[in-house]
């Protein structure tokens, strides 16, 4: 194992704007296609900015089960690294990132679609371009924070979250914060092998800040008592979806096709329900 590096900052200013995005999973076209909607402009260095400097904030799980992880990866140590993107932890980042650094991971549920990419990446580019890339990524992924704190006018605002927070972890950062951000309010396993998770939103009691997260997929954005998924199942068939801040305005564009290769998918889950 090497060093974890540190942790980035859990605060953004917005007052220019942020364009916060669901579960990308792998879906690059779909990604590309949505930040062209945004208004984000190609640069003649090759990354992408918004003309009114809005910064872009992605709700994690941008690897695994869809077709391009590297390319995701790639897009955000670039965008990170020059200061107009962000990203936090999720579960799947958590999954790779430990993978990355050498650690006794099963990767499975789609983190097996990261390992092949690599592995083609090396064959096509060489061994140490692919070193680099995979510290590059490890770097990436282990210092996302667990939230990110939106402040709009000098006041807290919104939350951004891979799986879900409760209001008393909010500016905290502990291993049960990190869980609960990475996992939702897991109450645990189903006889399926499927998690069992509470309805942390319906419980929450009060509604500000607004609290923006992923994780969970359903066919629509869904409101709840302060709070707003924005996953809306890119890599099972479904959208890709924005939420724009402070606008509150949400923008989707619908996948290609469903990435996952499943029939019975989350979705379809929802849907039945």
């Amino acid at each position: 194992m090497k060093r974890k590096p540190r942790m980035r900052s859990k605060m953004l200013i917005a007052d220019k704007g942020v364009d916060i995005i669901g579960d990308v999973h792998g879906c690059y076209d779909e990604f590309m296609e949505l930040l062209q909607r945004l208004g984000y402009e190609r640069s003649h260095d090759g990354t992408y900015r918004h003309p009114r400097g809005r910064t872009l904030l992605s709700l994690g799980d941008i690897t695994s089960r869809g077709p391009n992880s590297i390319k995701m990866l790639q897009f955000f140590i670039r965008h990170v690294e020059i200061g107009v993107a962000e990203m936090v932890d999720s579960n799947h980042g958590w999954k790779i990132a430990r993978w990355l650094d050498g650690r006794p991971v099963t990767l499975a549920h789609g983190d097996e679609k990261v390992e092949e990419e690599f592995r083609r990446f090396e064959q096509e580019y060489g061994t140490k371009n692919a070193l680099l890339l995979k510290e590059q990524s490890r770097r990436l992924l282990f210092s996302s924070p667990s939230h990110m704190m939106i402040k709009y006018g000098g006041k807290l605002e919104a939350v951004a979250v891979h799986a879900g927070i409760r209001d008393d972890y909010i500016g905290m950062e502990s291993p049960a914060v990190q869980t609960f951000c990475r996992y939702g309010d897991v109450a645990g396993t189903g006889a399926d092998g499927r998690p069992i998770r509470r309805d942390w939103a319906a419980e929450r009691k009060t509604t500000h800040p607004l609290i923006i997260w992923g994780h969970d997929p359903r066919p629509q954005p869904e409101r709840k008592n302060g709070t707003l998924n924005i996953d809306q199942g890119c890599v099972f068939g479904g959208m890709l979806t924005a939420y724009r801040f402070p606008e509150d305005d949400l923008l989707s564009v619908s996948a290609r096709e469903n990435y996952s290769g499943l029939s019975d998918t989350p979705l379809t889950r929802y849907a039945a329900d």
